[in-house]
């Protein structure tokens, strides 16, 4: 079971918002790694590795959050099955 303090640690860490879609998460985990690769830090490669693995470990759990979420977090599947503003008064409230 995934703790709400590990989930709000993920999302601290990689800078995400409540809203952030799956694509806002794997954009960010891609520029943290770049940012954060040890390569890119010769003079101080033991943070760089930390800050690497932390930012794997954050990843994995917000992944495994978003696998085991009810909801589907595509933004393909979004759009095929939202409703425009229009659809949804319609729906709502019926047509002129």
């Amino acid at each position: 079971m995934l703790s709400s303090d590990t989930l709000i640690k993920a999302k601290t860490l990689l800078g995400l918002s409540d809203k952030a879609t799956l694509s806002d998460i794997k954009i960010r985990y891609k520029n943290m790694m770049q940012q954060w690769h040890p390569d890119k830090h010769p003079d101080d490669p033991e943070t760089a590795h930390a800050m690497s693995t932390q930012i794997n470990d954050a990843y994995a759990v917000l992944l495994d959050y978003c696998a085991k979420y009810e909801f589907n977090f595509d933004e393909e599947y979004l759009r095929e099955k939202t409703l425009t503003p229009q659809e949804w008064w319609t729906k709502k409230f019926g047509g002129r």
